[in-house]
């Protein structure tokens, strides 16, 4: 293990922020000591400052530990807004602290205070506090970005006012040495307004996750890669909501109509990892409906009757064109149990649906119920060799070749036969269903018993 690797591995959250406690009462101790020995006004507000800083770090530690609780019922986003809500507290705490360095430092400009006196210590002190924040500023930084704490963030930029503020103080007691009476002053009130200035950072930043705006740039990363999927996804609604460097996503895509329940599944599982890719560590909840808009007529019925919850299917949709007006017919499946009434209900939803599109003058449908699973019972083996030769037989006369695949089933229905046959090279889709139809109608002839026939051809 590398020595970068076991320093994260040092690093938490928990004791990055009880390592910046511990620096920051250091800090207040030795500030606010030395700036009350020897007067300095800016020594006295960089001290306010950090005593600001022990208080907000305080909730930073307890902002982190609550934030690192896992989701509950109650909580089903998780707590990591407690950091947000710890960096408010923070910046609350660096107005009041801005506020009162300010209104000191006008005071002393205003009634023209004598200069501090100036001693070799005061000078320790800033080099102090310069290196202490630095390495402040570093240390919670590099967390931050590990664990995504918003907390932490708060603090680093907090370090880094703070190192201003020392910077300030510094070249104002070098222009009171210089001969710069109100040096000091004037830094106090620099120091102030970096304070002020990072508390209205705070706030607006914080204030904006609380409030769930959406980055434009992770909306415009998300839509981008949804984009890229496909034309067959259509982006209806994207939601995102963002705690502690995590995105929570909601999204609403349609898909063609006819789309199978597993192809819609196939399309969700896509949209959650392209999110997942554009914004690491998402959490994305995926919503598929069936197209409507930009859809020919034949989809758009179909997307109307898969609308009602109890059609289980539809299938052989026709249009008829005549006269500039459409006439529709279809067939409607639906579960075997439901009754007639609330069927013939549904069916009339439907054909009002799509008589509302333009041209259509008429809609017929037909109610069938959805196919019950069937149990296959033991086959009567010389009766099923006997309808396997006929079957052999006709198939011989009206193709000149053997069936491919011929299969019987037995079923308290009847007979279920499937079918395999060959056609003629570059015949087309039509010539084969019409040669499979016919078949199927001289089959259910040929052989009494037949419940069903499904021939499936190939060239």
């Amino acid at each position: 293990m590398g020595a970068a690797e076991e320093t994260e591995q040092l690093l938490t959250p928990r004791r990055t922020t009880l390592v910046s406690i511990a620096a920051a009462g250091l800090l207040v101790a030795l500030k606010l000591g030395v700036g009350l020995a020897t007067g300095s006004l800016g020594l006295i507000s960089t001290g306010i400052e950090s005593s600001g800083d022990v208080i907000a770090s305080v909730l930073t530690f307890f902002a982190v530990r609550l934030g690192g609780r896992p989701a509950d019922p109650e909580h089903p986003y998780g707590h990591r807004r407690a950091e947000n809500l710890g960096a408010l507290g923070e910046a609350g705490i660096l107005v009041a602290g801005g506020v009162f360095v300010a209104v000191e430092a006008l005071n002393h400009l205003v009634s023209g205070s004598p200069p501090p006196g100036l001693h070799w210590y005061q000078f320790a002190v800033i080099a102090v506090a310069l290196v202490v924040d630095l390495s402040r500023t570093l240390v919670s930084l590099r967390v931050a970005r590990v664990y995504s704490s918003a907390a932490l963030r708060s603090n680093a930029f907090h370090f880094a006012g703070d190192m201003a503020g020392s910077f300030a103080v510094l070249i104002g007691l070098l222009g009171v040495q210089a001969g710069f009476a109100q040096g000091d002053s004037v830094a106090a009130l620099v120091v102030a307004a970096i304070i002020c200035a990072a508390a209205v950072r705070l706030i607006g930043e914080n204030a904006n996750v609380l409030m769930d705006r959406t980055p434009a740039e992770a909306r415009e990363a998300a839509e981008r890669a949804i984009a890229a999927l496909g034309a067959d996804i259509e982006l209806s609604r994207l939601r995102l909501r963002e705690s502690a460097g995590r995105y929570f996503a909601d999204v609403v895509v349609t898909v063609p109509p006819g789309q199978a329940v597993v192809e819609g599944h196939q399309s969700a599982n896509l949209i959650e990892d392209a999110i997942g890719k554009a914004l690491p560590g998402s959490d994305v909840v995926v919503h598929v409906e069936p197209r409507r808009r930009g859809l020919d007529l034949r989809d758009r019925i179909l997307a109307i009757a898969l609308a009602e919850p109890m059609v289980m299917e539809a299938h052989d949709i026709t249009i008829f064109e005549q006269d500039n007006a459409v006439n529709v017919s279809l067939h409607l499946k639906f579960p075997a149990d439901l009754d007639l009434q609330e069927a013939e209900q549904i069916a009339n939803r439907v054909e009002q649906a799509i008589c509302q599109r333009p041209s259509v003058a008429a809609v017929q449908t037909h109610l069938e119920p959805l196919e019950r699973t069937l149990t296959a019972r033991a086959a009567d083996v010389s009766a099923d060799i006997h309808a396997t030769r006929e079957i052999e037989r006709l198939v011989r006369e009206r193709t000149a070749s053997a069936p491919q695949r011929v299969k019987l089933l037995s079923t308290d229905a009847g007979r279920v036969v499937f079918l395999t046959l060959g056609v003629e090279p570059g015949a087309s889709l039509s010539a084969a269903h019409r040669l499979a139809s016919e078949l199927e109608e001289e089959l259910r002839q040929l052989i009494p018993d037949i419940a069903d026939v499904v021939i499936r051809t190939e060239s």
